[in-house]
């Protein structure tokens, strides 16, 4: 039986990427296992079905990877929010810092509704600056509630103080 402990162990530690002394997180090792790529997407889809989640706002680009098909599963709406200059229509614009520097994140200005209540996916969460932008990205829409979900977590970054409450979180994983 496939576990989240099973989760855990198949998720490389690559030190000093992007830059020293920083500990990545590589999914790619848990992807490439179909059962365990499954497992991740049935776990979270499950835990938010009773929610009534329309909108599965993804982050670029290791959000997108499990994004759609947690969407797909909830029978919801896929909306990605990408990298400053790579979506071809009229953008809200966020500029936060990073773990390890700056970066610019955008949304399209008809992606979401007031009517929507908004699950935020990301492979990742570790001082809580880009799941904080994309707050700040999706609260431009008025949507009713915003749901936070990471597949990892870095406990020791304390990202989720940023964070919880007023926003519920739920990662499957914690370093």
């Amino acid at each position: 039986m496939v576990t989240l402990e099973v989760l855990k162990s198949a998720i490389r530690n690559v030190p000093d990427f992007p830059q020293p002394g920083i500990q990545f997180k590589d999914i790619t090792t848990l992807l490439k296992q179909p059962d365990l790529y499954k497992l991740v997407v049935d776990t979270i889809s499950d835990y938010y079905n009773p929610f009534g989640i329309n909108k599965v706002v993804a982050v670029e680009s290791r959000g997108f990877i499990a994004g759609g098909a947690i969407a797909s599963k909830l029978e919801a709406g896929f909306v990605p929010v990408r990298k400053s200059g790579r979506l071809p229509a009229a953008v809200y614009t966020k500029t936060y810092e990073l773990e390890y520097g700056e970066d610019t994140l955008e949304i399209h200005k008809d992606s979401l509704t007031s009517k929507d209540i908004v699950l935020i996916h990301d492979d990742l969460l570790a001082t809580g600056g880009t799941a904080l932008a994309v707050i700040d990205l999706v609260k431009r829409f008025n949507v009713r509630k915003i749901y936070l979900n990471f597949i990892i977590e870095l406990d020791y970054l304390k990202g989720r103080r940023k964070l919880s409450p007023p926003y519920e979180v739920y990662t499957l994983i914690h370093f």
